[in-house]
């Protein structure tokens, strides 16, 4: 039998001190230089993408690393100081608890949000069946599961379903599963004939389970939410990727932003707006099968620019570094890839390691594992994000409680 237990962070200000080197420093890895430290890039004085930082970068042995879980990761009008928050919201009904899936996350979203992660064990026999215990009390409680479905993605979702019948066997009053990445959301359509819709089988299984509510970044796509029968908060983490770009001061009449196919449209146009109303440039993609994607042709003017290439999700990396190497044809100066779940089944690695991008920019919604590190990979946080939402999710529930 192994056991996986996941105690709950200390408060002494040894743990707030030893964080940033330690846990916190994996989740925020830049190791390429910026854009406007390199002599091929251009600067713009005026007219160019501006963001207040509290504290200038920190190089350490020459490579950058941006501050995270502070209070100006987010933009303005989500930002809240986490000790206010610690001191002046009533945590003693709500309930933090971690999956294996990413412990890292739950363990920074915690810290913004003051609390302690709940106790709970979670062992594994030895013929893989999953066993959950909590070791603190629920009883009248919100509580809030933080779990990815991430690889392996059907060991995740039968943990997060056990963990949820866990609590509402434990009498919590409200179950919330907070879904950072939902894996099974690509598939929600039928495509062709005698295909499943997996997504609305596992929208079910969530709901059967006993969960209340469900929190998720980014779905691959929004009808996704109409497979729930229980609210359904979709968070955007475009702030966290759109606050990071700004920090480059790339001039907006160099800038173009690409769909890597014409399904994403509406995402890369929802970006571009954010982005000084940018140019849009689309990548027309015919896919053969699963996994396997041929770019056929490009849709837009990239020459001379810098193309920042946005997408949900990077799987094989198959689709993003075809369509890079199309915007290096057609003559674009610079390549970002920008998404927000990086799932990198291989090859991901080599391909977007391979020279392609000038930058990689994911957030940690997934864990990366150190394996998967390489030098144009830029990590952000997204804890601060999800730890507001959990706050207002948590405040709105209290209020309406209160006249029911």
């Amino acid at each position: 039998m192994v056991s996986l237990s996941i105690p709950s962070p200390a408060k002494s200000s040894s743990f707030l001190s030893s964080s940033s080197s330690s846990l916190f420093a994996r989740c925020s890895l830049s190791h390429k230089g910026f854009a406007f430290n390199e002599p091929r890039s251009r600067i713009c004085a005026a007219n160019s993408f501006k963001c207040e930082l509290p504290q200038p970068l920190n190089y350490g042995n020459g490579k950058p690393t941006i501050p995270i879980l502070n209070e100006r990761t987010l933009p303005k009008f989500l930002e809240s100081a986490r000790m206010e928050t610690a001191v002046n919201r009533n945590g003693a009904k709500l309930k933090l608890f971690s999956g294996t899936a990413n412990p890292a996350l739950s363990q920074e979203i915690a810290w913004y949000m003051g609390l302690e992660l709940g106790k709970i064990n979670i062992k594994r026999f030895a013929d893989g069946e999953i066993y959950v215990q909590l070791q603190e009390s629920v009883r009248g409680c919100d509580v809030y599961l933080v779990q990815p479905t991430c690889p392996p993605a059907n060991e995740n979702l039968m943990e997060l379903l056990i963990m949820v019948d866990a609590c509402r066997r434990a009498s919590a009053k409200t179950i919330t599963a907070v879904i950072p990445y939902f894996g099974y959301a690509r598939a929600d359509r039928k495509t062709q004939g005698r295909e499943s819709i997996a997504a609305k089988l596992v929208a079910n299984l969530i709901t059967e389970a006993g969960a209340n509510r469900v929190l998720a970044c980014d779905l691959h796509s929004g009808q996704s939410m109409g497979y729930f029968d229980i609210p359904v908060d979709h968070v955007y983490c475009q702030p966290v990727i759109l606050d990071y770009l700004a920090s480059k001061r790339i001039c907006s009449d160099d800038l173009v932003v690409v769909s890597p196919d014409v399904g994403g449209v509406a995402r890369a146009r929802a970006f571009a707006k954010k982005l000084s109303d940018a140019p849009l440039a689309i990548v027309d993609k015919r896919r053969h099968g699963h996994n396997v994607a041929e770019v056929m042709n490009l849709i837009g003017d990239v020459k001379g620019k810098v193309a920042v290439m946005v997408d949900d999700m990077i799987d094989t990396a198959g689709t993003i570094a075809k369509g890079a190497a199309l915007l290096h044809q057609e003559g674009a100066r610079e390549v970002y890839a920008c998404c927000t779940h990086a799932v990198f089944s291989p090859p991901a690695i080599e391909r977007l390691s391979g020279g392609l991008f000038q930058e990689v920019i994911i957030t940690n919604t997934l864990p990366v594992a150190e394996k998967n590190y390489f030098p144009q990979l830029t990590v952000l946080s997204v804890a601060n994000l999800l730890g507001e939402t959990i706050w207002r999710v948590h405040d709105d529930c209290s209020v309406s409680s209160i006249f029911q």
